[in-house]
């Protein structure tokens, strides 16, 4: 009795097992959802993705909104920039095209200066030079001509000495830019005649000068001392 019971208790066990197993696996398979169920559960999915890019493009254009901001105000301050260097750089050219037109007109100035003090350096001593020349004039005006014989050979050589000595003076003067004015019958200069009086002379137009009292000079165009001289009246 005792050796049939056993297998009957191991097989009720066993079917036991079993069954626990079975119902284990039911257990533990994964349910299945309804088609119904699956759609919605998409159609949210589908929701969420759009609103979670709709943030995301909202996030966008807006990062782009506020980059393009800054980057306006950036674009202003460098066009500011650059106005400001360009007025600058226009002030600077005009200051130093101005400097180079005064250097330069200062350099013209000093050149000319140079130029005349090489020209006229030596005025001061023709004026003083033109006294004797004028004594030599009028010591050989002196002389009468008919006095200029062989009877008189020491007058002669005086005279002849005496004008060879005006003569190479007036070379000397040339040489050196120093001539002489002798404005008999020109017609009146104030820039290079003197007027010392005027007289009614037959002939003659008005305004011409028919007397020269003094030669002048000029020394390189310039006057360094006028001709007197006397005019006909009109």
């Amino acid at each position: 009795m005792t050796s049939l019971a056993m297998p009957v208790a191991v097989k009720f066990g066993r079917l036991a097992v079993e069954s626990v197993f079975r119902n284990a696996k039911i257990i533990l398979r994964p349910a299945r959802c309804s088609p119904s169920f699956v759609g919605v559960q998409k159609s949210f999915s589908t929701a969420a993705e759009e609103q979670k890019n709709e943030n995301t493009q909202a996030n966008a254009e807006q990062s782009i909104s506020e980059n393009e901001k800054k980057l306006k105000s950036e674009v202003e301050v460098l066009t500011k920039e650059v106005a400001e260097l360009k007025e600058k750089n226009a002030e600077l050219n005009d200051k130093y095209k101005r400097a180079l037109a005064d250097s330069e007109n200062l350099r013209v100035r000093l050149m000319k200066q140079i130029d005349d003090a090489k020209l006229f350096g030596i005025q001061g001593f023709c004026k003083d030079m033109l006294d004797v020349a004028d004594i030599l004039g009028k010591a050989t005006e002196s002389v009468p001509k008919d006095e200029l014989t062989e009877r008189n050979p020491h007058l002669k050589s005086l005279y002849e000495g005496l004008s060879m000595t005006e003569s190479q003076l007036h070379k000397v003067f040339k040489k050196h830019g120093l001539v002489s004015l002798n404005p008999l019958d020109e017609k009146f200069d104030p820039n290079q005649h003197e007027a010392l009086f005027q007289q009614e002379v037959e002939g003659k137009a008005p305004g011409t000068v028919v007397v020269v009292s003094k030669i002048g000079y000029k020394l390189h165009e310039r006057i360094v001392r006028p001709a007197l001289v006397g005019v006909a009246k009109g």
